[in-house]
């Protein structure tokens, strides 16, 4: 017997699920609903079909192609114009010439097909239409028959008053051939509203068979979930099991991941190669495709989540639908009824209010309460590039084809035949997306100098001091989360993007405006050899070697498994340092450490420095920029005193250049500079303001307050390697030990703390907070500095990658300090409330 499956419906009630798939295709649990249809046909020994198709017809063609993947044998009819349920199928079975089957394929049942076909045969009739009871039939064509199953009347979608019966046309019909004789060719026609009123207007013998089991219609949302929840719930009787039960109402497909932590209660499905991480709580009825990664403290209730998507951390989404693909960051809110179309990325902490429908393609930013459904246009991304380069989930945000087109988009920022040198650290992730960003590049006529795996500094000092390279790019896994990968940009003189550069790539990039080289023109990957030597001449020229070496110091230093040992350790052994290294050896799983683990390891630093009675302690973050100190004690010194530390060192017996430090850091600091007759220059909270300080005027150094050390003699760019060792020369042209100097350094009463605001009211914020500057004594850098007398001050400024504004304060002591930030903490919020 063969069947005719109709499944050319657009989904129209079913957007945005349906925007880029026809209805059909949308998945009911674990395949799509016409894969249902199909599994029920040939449950039934029907494996022949003719699949008619209109809207996006390719998607159904491309996915089945013959139909041996399924254990049938598909053919397809495409309509060129809408011919309508009858005429479609007219279309599609007008090489059949026997009893045959239509079933439409975006319904879920689980109807009994012989039966239905063989009260057909036994009725003797020309068409049977296959009924079911429903308890709200407004919806549906109304069906009513006299005891026998004649057909008497039909009601298309009747108002309450019209109604005469519950049972309705499911769109299961068995024909016999000659019914097609009187359906026009290539002409819209239904068979509800034309071909069965004429059939029986014309006393043909028409039956309705009220059929026994499981019907859906999945033609709305509600619907769609209702079916999705009745298979999870066993409403329906499936040929063949969604996937392994392994307890609890829990089914799984194939490689799933389930943390021991992790809190299920079903019914629940977890497709292939699902990951459920860490104190996850998910309750049923709930849906987890393939491939999609759940990540720890997060609570999902009564929801669906397609292929391919990532759910950050401590999000809570209940009675939500996410499309394929989704990105939806930490501590996201997802409430009753919302929809999220394919592709769409929700950033950190945004809510989705009730019944709210994201299109496709979207991005929410951080903190954004999303009230309306977002159809056109989205919700104002506010740019590819962060403060660590550009940041993204791997494999969610940051994918191959993503590196791909960014690699182009730098190489047509670049000149024609130049030069890039690109690296990265020793994460598999890390190594992907550099092949990717690496295969991009040649295209637009630039040339790329594979560096391998060396530290960031390391990395800045090629760049610089190789003129035909006109950029670096640095490939790393975040120091603060695994998941997260970092591709820093640099440019030729090994500092960080300006702004200008980065929107430049960010345009091209938006609008894929790639430059593409001729054949002669294409660039060429070639492999630079140890470009650590250099850094490492170079770095002893710099540094007082011999008194170093007279000194004889000892300590104790974490290289955090990065690659900062391949270059300092040689460094230090022709210092003649008696070095104790720790976490030396590059592991790649464990580039990225929760802050508690980091203070942990620094601890262990101070632990054993004592222990051995070495001169101080040094901890490198993983790529080599940061550096943090322990004194002979074992005590860790704070960043911002650490600050003051190098600052005091450097300027003292120097040539009188200023230091310069981020607007936010402490009076401390002028403090210092008075001492050695110096001065003290502000800049942007930001490490791109500190590398470029030096163009207003020489510098000695710059310090940021967070482990971050510049030596402009050596290279105006962070590099806590260089740190460390300036610190043992100043040290030992001093004759001090750390904690020496320590003891005599201006204190410090800083207090910092964020306070929550939407995007679009910091500008009002910002307004409000201008008006206040009339009776005040104000500095504009970075935001708004209120000085409030010699000792007081408070700076606000907005976050420019969270929903929130930053505020520092300082004073005599550390509770006024506080008492400060949290008055304009509170005047913040009044200014959102009025």
């Amino acid at each position: 017997m063969h069947a005719v499956v109709m499944a050319g419906g657009e989904g129209s009630r079913l957007r945005p699920l349906t925007v880029g798939r026809p209805k059909p295709m949308a998945p009911i649990v674990n395949k799509p609903v016409i894969g249902h249809a199909f599994d029920l046909l040939k449950s039934h020994e029907i494996s022949d079909a003719v699949v008619t198709l209109r809207y996006l017809a390719s998607v159904i063609q491309d996915f089945f192609q013959d139909g041996s993947s399924v254990g049938m044998n598909l053919a397809y009819a495409v309509e060129e114009s809408p011919l309508g349920t009858a005429g479609s199928v007219k279309y599609g079975a007008r090489h059949i010439d026997d009893t045959f089957l239509v079933i439409s394929g975006d319904a879920l049942t689980d109807f009994d097909l012989r039966k239905i076909v063989q009260f057909h045969k036994a009725k003797g009739a020309m068409a049977t239409i296959t009924l079911a009871r429903v308890p709200d039939p407004l919806e549906y064509g109304v069906i009513v028959t006299d005891e026998e199953g004649h057909v008497l009347q039909f009601l298309e979608k009747p108002g309450w008053a019209e109604v005469i019966s519950d049972t309705v046309n499911t769109g299961i019909y068995v024909l016999e051939p000659e019914v097609l004789d009187l359906i026009p060719d290539k002409t819209n026609y239904d068979f509800s509203k034309q071909l069965f009123p004429l059939m029986l207007q014309q006393q043909m013998p028409i039956y309705g068979c009220i059929a026994d089991g499981y019907w859906c219609d999945v033609g709305t949302i509600e619907e769609y979930r209702r079916a999705n929840a009745d298979i999870l719930n066993g409403r329906v009787e499936l040929p063949n099991p969604i996937g392994e039960h392994i307890g609890g109402g829990v089914w799984v497909g194939e490689d799933v991941e389930i943390s021991p932590s992790a809190q299920l209660f079903g019914p629940i499905y977890l497709g292939n190669h699902v990951k459920i991480k860490g104190d996850v709580f998910i309750n049923g009825p709930s849906v987890i495709r393939d491939y999609t990664v759940v990540d720890n403290y997060t609570q999902i209730e009564r929801s669906i989540v397609w292929r391919n998507c990532y759910i950050g951390e401590s999000c809570d989404l209940r009675g939500v639908v996410i499309s394929r693909q989704c990105s939806i960051k930490s501590h996201v809110v997802g409430m009753e009824g919302v929809v999220i179309g394919d592709n769409c990325g929700l950033g950190e902490g945004c809510v989705i209010s009730p019944n709210v429908k994201l299109w496709p393609r979207k991005e929410i930013e951080p903190g954004a309460i999303v009230k309306e459904s977002i159809i056109w246009g989205s919700q104002g991304r506010r740019g590819l590039f962060g403060r660590f380069g550009v940041s993204g989930v791997v494999n969610v945000d940051l994918t191959p084809e993503f590196a791909a087109k960014l690699g182009a988009a730098l190489g047509a920022t670049l000149p024609l035949g130049s030069y890039a040198a690109i690296n990265r650290d020793a994460h598999r992730s890390s190594r992907m997306l550099k092949r990717a960003i690496t295969s991009g590049l040649p295209g637009a006529g630039v040339n790329v100098w594979d560096t391998d795996s060396v530290a960031i500094p390391v990395l800045r000092h090629f760049v610089n001091h190789n003129p035909n390279i006109m950029a670096g790019i640095h490939v790393r896994l975040s120091p603060f989360d695994q998941r997260v990968v970092d591709i820093r940009f640099i440019d030729q003189n090994g500092l960080n993007l300006s702004r200008t550069t980065e929107r430049d790539i960010e345009r091209i990039f938006t609008r894929e405006d790639f430059r593409r080289a001729y054949l002669n023109e294409m660039g060429v990957i070639d492999y630079q050899i140890n470009p650590i030597k250099a850094y490492q001449e170079d770095f002893l020229q710099f540094v007082d070697t011999e008194r170093i070496r007279q000194a004889h110091f000892k300590i104790v230093i974490d290289y955090s498994h990065g690659l900062a040992a391949d270059a300092l350790a040689d460094i230090l052994t022709q210092l003649g340092v008696d070095v104790v290294p720790l976490n030396a050896r590059v592991d790649e799983s464990k580039l990225a450490m929760l802050q508690e683990r980091f203070n942990d390891n620094l601890q262990q630093v101070a632990q054993i420095v004592t222990a051995v009675e070495a001169d101080l302690g040094f901890q490198l973050d993983v790529g080599g920029e940061k550096l943090f100190l322990v004194d002979e004690k074992g005590q860790m010194i704070d960043e911002i005193v650490a600050a003051e530390l190098m600052c005091e060192l450097a300027l003292f017996g120097g040539s009188g250049r200023a230091v310069a430090a981020p607007v936010t850091m402490p009076n401390a600091l002028e403090t210092i500079a008075g001492w050695h007759k110096s001065h003290v220059i502000r800049t942007r909270n930001d490490i791109q303001a500190l590398m470029i300080a030096h163009e207003a005027e020489p510098i000695q150094m710059a310090v940021d307050g967070t482990g971050n050390y510049i030596f402009p003699g050596f290279q105006m760019a962070i590099d806590g390697m260089m740190g460390a060792v300036f610190l043992l020369q100043q040290l030992a042209l001093r004759e001090l030990s750390l904690s020496q100097v320590v003891a005599y350094l201006p204190p410090v009463n800083l207090a910092r703390g964020p306070v929550a605001c939407p995007w679009e009211l910091k500008g009002k914020v910002m307004r409000l907070l201008n008006e206040m500057c009339d009776n005040t004594q104000t500095e504009k850098l970075d935001g708004i500095k209120f000085v409030l007398n010699e000792a007081e001050w408070v700076h606000v400024t907005p976050n420019p990658d969270k929903p929130q504004f930053e505020i520092s304060a300082e004073a005599a002591d550390k509770a006024r300090a506080k008492e400060l930030m949290t008055l304009y903490q509170q005047k913040i919020t009044n200014m959102l409330d009025s």
